[in-house]
């Protein structure tokens, strides 16, 4: 290596060194400005079982920005354009949760504390790495805003088709297997009693927690948008399935078996078991879409194009 290719890299270096420097002072910077909002963050993901999964993205997101590093961190460039875009939207969702109304829009306006703050972060990075690194980092860029948390308005409306969905599936199951059963709403009517399925049987935590890994293993072991917009749509799906079939299997115990299973541990600490059943249902999914994808012919070059000698 000559001693101009020599100190070409060094120079390389220290500009990278920089711009992790500034993006670094970037993040704290954005962060002490959103303190308030961070530390009620921090007390939500503490303090709400199914909100603690919000405490993890930012460091999800910056492991899988490490393990692509070669990739994202390959071409950089200042992007003034894309990086002002972002702060733009930032300041846009920092004055809604500035000015919007008290009540019931308190959520709405922590949550666009919280969209503020990532997008914030975002534009730090377009900022200082450019758009090649932008594009190449698309995913971990994403997946950041994973951590707002929804408003309680919208969160219901999910819980309630979880509700739905493993309400069907259980009186489905309960049908298959010759159980007797009578439906009314969210309530199954069984020989021995009854069981609800409140909202607290909805399975929201677990299935969140399915959803963030259904999207790293689509990210990681897929490569063509549909296949994994197909295996992410199948983790929803998986969602409600074995929250039905959780449902329906405490329910059977409890009329076969002992009736206390639908207050024993199984109940209490059992979710472990139901979302590793619910991921071994995905690995079939998993590897149908890989053939799939392996079968997928790869372009190549006409056969009149000019060859290199």
């Amino acid at each position: 290596m000559t001693a101009t290719e020599t100190r070409a890299l060094h120079e390389m270096n220290a500009s990278v060194k920089k711009r992790f420097f500034l993006f670094g002072s970037w993040v704290l910077l954005s962060s002490l400005i959103f303190s308030s909002a961070i530390s009620t963050f921090i007390r939500i993901s503490v303090s709400n079982p199914d909100a603690s999964h919000l405490i993890l993205i930012p460091f999800i997101s910056a492991g899988v920005m490490f393990v692509e590093r070669s990739k994202v961190f390959r071409d950089l460039a200042y992007d003034r354009l894309l990086g002002g875009c972002f702060l733009f939207l930032a300041c846009g969702a920092a004055l809604v949760s500035r000015f919007a109304g008290g009540g019931a829009a308190l959520d709405v306006k922590f949550s666009a504390s919280i969209l503020a703050l990532a997008l914030s972060w975002v534009a730090g990075f377009a900022f200082l790495f450019g758009q090649s690194a932008f594009r190449a980092g698309y995913f971990p860029l994403l997946f950041l805003f994973l951590m707002i948390p929804l408003p309680k308005s919208f969160l219901d409306h999910i819980v309630f088709l979880l509700q739905l969905g493993s309400t069907w599936v259980a009186e489905n199951l309960f049908d298959l297997l010759g159980v007797p059963v009578l439906r009314e709403g969210f309530v199954l009517h069984l020989s021995r009693f009854n069981i609800e399925v409140a909202q607290e049987c909805s399975g929201i935590r677990s299935s969140m927690a399915l959803l963030v890994l259904a999207l790293l293993i689509s990210h990681f072991w897929l490569n063509r948008f549909w296949t994994k917009a197909l295996f992410v749509v199948s983790g929803l799906l998986m969602m409600i399935l074995k929250n039905g079939i959780r449902i329906a299997t405490l329910s059977l115990l409890a009329i076969y078996v002992d009736p206390d299973f639908l207050l024993g541990k199984l109940h209490q600490e059992g979710g472990i078991v139901f979302f590793s059943l619910a991921l071994l249902l995905l690995l079939p999914v998993l590897a149908l879409l890989q053939r799939w994808e392996s079968r997928i012919p790869v372009a190549t070059a006409p056969a009149n194009s000019p060859r290199d000698p």
